[in-house]
């Protein structure tokens, strides 16, 4: 806890005042490398939150490309972030939060209000936008969080209406890829059950609860799937490839909470 309190003095904060302006001049500028950033800033979280990260296969780049991934604590956004460059889809809350909103609209989060069905439309337009330009988008697909055990039914309404609004923004040549995370030891051993609610953001717990426990824990292996991405085309079923990606992410989940190993090259950061 010690090393923690002296790397955010030290490190962490003096990393942030330099990005957060940094970051905001790219954006307003609408600079090509606008991912370079929020990635040095993952990673320098990382180290702060006590997590090291194992990448098991490639995201797919240079195509637009729709990531759909279980979801499991907030730290998954700094774990994947930490290794792909992805824009990130997020309820509405999120941005309204202190100094969190903030740094996620530094990264071009894009917010859906699930109060309002309406605002699918709006949100899946911003995706297909992002993505028209061979970028990358993440969707927690579960809608909500779990605690790691296995993975809850993938929603495919915002996988079909970013589907359509893809053509329509002019990305026609459209990849959706699995994207599986799993925190697999603490401290160097196996995670049970009992461990996980130290990581997952269940809802008996508080925020402060949760970020105090996640500061406070041990160094926790975090493993970063990513599955063989598909072709998606305007005229495919969504419930078809939504299910097929949910398949996908159950099965990574499934063996990597196990210790099997995934049958695709595994690099570490």
């Amino acid at each position: 806890m010690i090393f923690r309190v002296l790397f955010f003095v030290f490190v962490f904060v003096p990393v942030m005042i330099v990005i957060i302006p940094a970051q905001a001049l790219i954006n307003a500028l609408k600079l090509p490398f606008w991912n370079v950033l929020p990635r040095f800033f993952h990673r320098v979280g990382c180290i702060f939150l006590g997590m090291r990260v194992t990448v098991v296969g490639h995201p797919a780049t240079g195509r637009a490309t729709l990531l759909v991934s279980n979801h499991i604590s907030w730290t998954d956004i700094v774990a994947i972030g930490s290794v792909a460059d992805v824009t990130f889809v997020a309820k509405r809350e999120v941005g309204e939060w202190f100094f969190v909103g903030m740094m996620a609209r530094l990264q071009k989060t894009i917010f859906v209000d699930r109060n309002r069905r309406s605002d699918a439309g709006r949100t899946s337009r911003e995706m297909g936008a992002h993505m028209a330009g061979g970028n990358a988008v993440l969707l927690f697909a579960e809608g909500q969080s779990d605690i790691g055990t296995h993975v809850l039914p993938f929603r495919s309404a915002l996988v079909g209406a970013a589907q359509h609004a893809m053509i329509d923004a002019g990305a026609t040549d459209v990849l959706i890829q699995p994207l599986t995370i799993a925190y697999t030891k603490l401290q160097g051993l196996p995670v049970g059950r009992n461990e996980r609610s130290l990581i997952a953001w269940i809802k008996s717990k508080s925020v402060k609860q949760n970020i105090r426990e996640i500061l406070g824990g041990p160094v926790k292996d975090v493993t970063v799937a990513f599955g063989v991405p598909r072709p998606l085309t305007e005229s495919d079923n969504r419930k078809l490839v939504t299910k097929a990606a949910e398949d996908d992410v159950r099965a990574m989940l499934v063996a990597l909470n196990r210790g099997q190993k995934l049958p695709v090259p595994v690099t570490t950061t």
